[in-house]
């Protein structure tokens, strides 16, 4: 029988241990912090949906826009005691809020925290 002189290559076992397969998956966990979308009753049936914990270097002020004429309702923009803004809703906003948020890609849906009722 003929035989064959096959040349096996060796793989480098080195090269795993500097390989991360999670190296990307700790990026898009960086930022934590979360945004609380509130509803406060005003008067009656009358109530005020508040967003807060947007973050700073976002432009909050654009964002608000966006949330009036999408949502067809009043909107302004005002500061907490630590100087922090505050969107206010007219109206039980809280489930576009947070489907505006995600579908825009401003946070994920795990940092959305949704109060009230």
């Amino acid at each position: 029988e003929r035989t064959r002189n096959h040349k096996i290559k060796t793989m480098d076992i080195d090269k795993f241990d500097k390989f991360d397969a999670f190296a990307d998956a700790e990026e898009e966990t960086g930022d934590n912090s979360k945004i609380h979308i509130r509803v406060q009753q005003r008067n009656g049936r009358k109530c005020i949906t508040l967003v807060e914990g947007l973050a700073d270097d976002l432009d909050i002020k654009r964002i608000c826009k966006a949330f009036k004429k999408n949502f067809s309702c009043n909107g302004a923009l005002t500061k907490d005691e630590d100087d922090s803004e505050i969107v206010q809703l007219s109206g039980d906003q809280r489930t576009n809020v947070k489907d505006f948020l995600v579908d825009q890609e401003i946070c994920r849906s795990g940092q959305i925290v949704i109060h009230g009722f």
